[in-house]
């Protein structure tokens, strides 16, 4: 029997450490995949430290995996279309129903069921293989290099679902809050399909490079209400924090949107006037399903848009972490395999 070696936490709170185990069988409908790169999602230590109550142990993350095809479940080919050696990733969604509205429409990140995450109750992509729904594994374009695939498999597709979802017409203005590993994504999807961007930030020290990322405007976040008030037809919030969400929704046009991807820990508190008078909305958007994950790869591929990556080694997965939680990761940690 094959034995995986990966990188896991036994307990909640616990750093990960060198952990083996034997896989269940290959599955009719599953690939086995031999991982080469790991994104480092913020989400893989809320998991890890059991933040969100759904955290199962011996707990091993990582939700943007890529690697190739070394094996083939009965069905996989059929499934998928994928061969032996093709270079696939994986997000944060691992299964659907796929037979509900959304995931027919190819929005699985709204199954009326309810989606399976890659580690919510599964091993994740810390391991030097990983066995998969073959129909999720998505194909990832020869132009992209795989340190920059595997933070767009979730980063990359949370930001890109609002753009796709919630702008339907052109020249329109978009805000991003937050320059940081989803925001300077955000700035180069929106930049490259053509939108104003403006990177709203608490600082300067980011100014530099996010007009490098591509937008159009800098303006610091205590200034927003008297620089850029009724602006924006889109606002990309990728800050956690609670924040002034009364001045918040004076920065949005009329039909203007305030989309949250980042989750706030607490509740937020908004006025309804101007929400009701300016026919304005408060919305939400998770990662993209496989059509705009798709899409997105391909965009990228076509359009350079590149994380800004770090690249350490899967052994480091634990000082790594802790560079993430200091702040300190621009923008986003790419850990490769330390096998050959």
């Amino acid at each position: 029997m094959a034995t995986f070696k990966a990188w896991a936490a036994l307990n909640a709170k616990e750093k990960l450490q060198p952990y083996e185990y034997t896989p269940e069988p290959l599955a009719d409908d599953q690939i086995e995949v031999k991982v080469t790169h790991n994104g480092l999602c913020h989400s893989d230590i809320h998991m890890k430290d059991n933040d969100w109550s759904c955290s199962t142990y011996p707990f091993i993350p990582g939700h943007e995996v890529i690697g190739n095809v070394v094996a083939l479940g009965a069905n996989a080919e059929k499934i998928s279309g994928l061969k032996i050696g093709d270079r696939v990733g994986y997000g944060w969604i691992r299964d659907s129903c796929g037979f509900c509205e959304c995931c027919v429409e190819g929005q699985e990140n709204l199954c009326h069921k309810g989606y399976q995450g890659t580690i919510v109750g599964h091993h994740g992509g810390f391991q030097n293989r990983i066995r998969m729904p073959a129909k999720f594994a998505f194909k990832i374009p020869e132009k992209l290099e795989s340190q920059y695939a595997a933070p767009l498999m979730c980063a990359g597709a949370t930001v890109y679902n609002p753009l796709r979802i919630f702008i339907g017409k052109p020249n329109v203005k978009v805000g991003v809050i937050g320059i940081g590993g989803l925001g300077h994504l955000a700035i180069q999807f929106a930049s490259k399909m053509g939108y104003e961007v403006t990177a709203i930030s608490t600082s300067y020290n980011k100014k530099e490079e996010a007009t490098a990322f591509g937008c159009h405007n800098f303006v610091l976040i205590k200034e927003v209400a008297e620089k850029v008030p009724n602006t924006f037809d889109l606002i990309i919030n990728t800050s956690p924090y609670d924040m002034d969400w009364k001045t918040l929704i004076t920065l949005l046009k009329p039909n203007g949107k305030l989309c949250l991807i980042g989750i706030p820990a607490v509740e937020i508190k908004i006025p309804v006037m101007p929400i009701i008078f300016g026919q304005k909305m408060i919305c939400g958007s998770i990662v993209a399903g496989r059509a705009y994950t798709n899409e997105m790869l391909e965009f990228a591929a076509l359009n350079g848009v590149k994380p800004k990556v770090e690249l350490m080694k899967l052994s480091q997965c634990n000082e790594a972490m802790e560079r993430v939680l200091q702040n300190k990761a621009r923008y986003r940690i790419v850990l490769l395999s330390d096998e050959e």
